[in-house]
């Protein structure tokens, strides 16, 4: 064998070894990476950017279920970058995707806050991003579920309601049917049917309101509207009602005032604190409406001394067809969803209604609206001059309270 090819074989075989050498390290290499890669706690580049731009609460954790990215809305729950995850149900969620490529998805209570704060109903959803890392997000259903609650609610209060004057007017009508022959009965039994008729169209009025408060529409006849107003077209609404109960309605406090909104939603329901004040209270005594500013905030407060309301119904005395008193409202033919326009509307306001009661003293609801500059041709409220000192013997004239006191 000459020297060339001696020196053609030493360089096939320098090539053999060469490749060998090069496909053992890159396959090294590539161990490495993947080695690297399922033990890597890197997290990759944007997710940071990602979880800040959320408004869901999302953490990214490892498999020791330590948080290593965390969004702004995570923190209330107490997910915290470098602190392990606090409920258990969050890590029973991040064990499921451990051998699987697929998200995971689970409802659950979390507590949002330090308590007593309310824990709140959420959505989690997990998925892995790496073979040690995993992205959870989670978002609060709780309004949702609370809303499509109060529908459902709703729906079946307003049915129950409904089937008592519903039936009562059908056997009104049998009652009459049978009853031709006897005018006395007829005519009885037609006012007995006229009460149930305008009974039900008072309570698919009410309801029909409540819905329309209820809805995300805007005020339909939002403007500049004077409290004298309102004040005044509810106790001309009322006026007989109270004359039939023998209770007398005064009005004082603050004249010339504004707020913005709907007048006729706002008087509807300042009238309907002033209906249940004179349906509550006794006849012979009177019911106080007062109206006066402060901090920039128009109180009108609708005071009576009837039979007050016990504090473990004072919570619930806004809710729809709750009613504190079964008896009375059967009785007045009360709908039990006065109180609750009122709350809706005012709260359509921007403001909100404040219940002070005594069981017993009476009660006084009062309603909180911000103040409006009036307009430009009206002058501003002049402050009431305090009275001048009466000789002895002489009774000064009654005030109606405003804040809470009773008549």
């Amino acid at each position: 064998m000459d020297t060339t090819q001696l020196a053609l074989l030493a360089l096939l075989a320098g090539v053999v070894i060469g490749g060998s050498v090069a496909a053992v390290i890159m396959a090294s290499v590539r161990a490495r990476d993947r080695v690297r890669a399922q033990t890597s706690l890197d997290i990759p580049e944007g997710v940071r950017e990602v979880l800040h731009g959320m408004d869901d609460a999302a953490v990214v954790i490892d498999a020791s279920y330590t948080v290593h990215a965390a969004s702004a809305a995570a923190v209330p729950f107490g997910l915290i970058e470098g602190v392990a995850l606090p409920s258990e149900e969050l890590r029973a969620v991040a064990r499921t995707i451990r051998t699987s490529e697929s998200a995971a998805t689970s409802t659950m209570r979390l507590q949002r806050g330090a308590p007593p704060a309310e824990p709140r109903l959420v959505v989690v959803r997990a998925t892995r991003i790496s073979p040690r890392l995993a992205l959870l997000v989670i978002r609060d259903i709780t309004e949702r579920e609370r809303v499509e609650q109060m529908r459902r609610d709703f729906v079946a209060n307003t049915s129950h309601e409904l089937k008592t004057p519903v039936g009562a007017v059908s056997l009104l009508a049998e009652a009459i049917e049978s009853a031709a022959d006897d005018p006395d009965q007829v005519r009885d039994f037609a006012g007995r049917l006229t009460a149930e008729a305008a009974r039900l169209a008072l309570l698919t009025s009410r309801i029909m309101n409540l819905s329309r408060l209820q809805s995300a529409d805007d005020l339909s006849e939002e403007r500049l509207v004077a409290v004298d107003e309102i004040v005044a077209s509810s106790l001309e609404a009322h006026a007989v009602q109270a004359k039939s109960a023998g209770v007398e309605v005064v009005r004082g406090g603050t004249r010339g005032l504004y707020v913005r909104g709907d007048p006729q939603v706002l008087s509807e329901a300042v009238g309907n604190l002033i209906a249940n004040a004179i349906a509550y209270s006794a006849a012979g005594s009177s019911v106080g409406v007062g109206v006066k500013l402060a901090d920039n905030v128009v109180e009108i407060a609708v005071t009576d001394r009837g039979i007050g309301i016990a504090e473990g119904d004072q919570d619930r005395i806004f809710e729809r067809f709750y009613r504190a008193d079964q008896a009375r409202s059967r009785r007045t033919g009360g709908s039990g969803l006065g109180l609750s326009i009122v709350k809706h509307a005012v709260q359509r306001h921007g403001g909100e209604v404040v219940l002070w009661s005594r069981p017993g003293r009476g009660s006084t609801f009062t309603i909180r609206l911000p103040q409006t500059d009036p307009p430009l041709d009206q002058a501003a409220p002049k402050k009431r001059k305090r009275p001048k000192r009466r000789a002895a013997g002489v009774t000064a004239p009654r005030t109606v309270p405003t804040n809470g006191d009773i008549l």
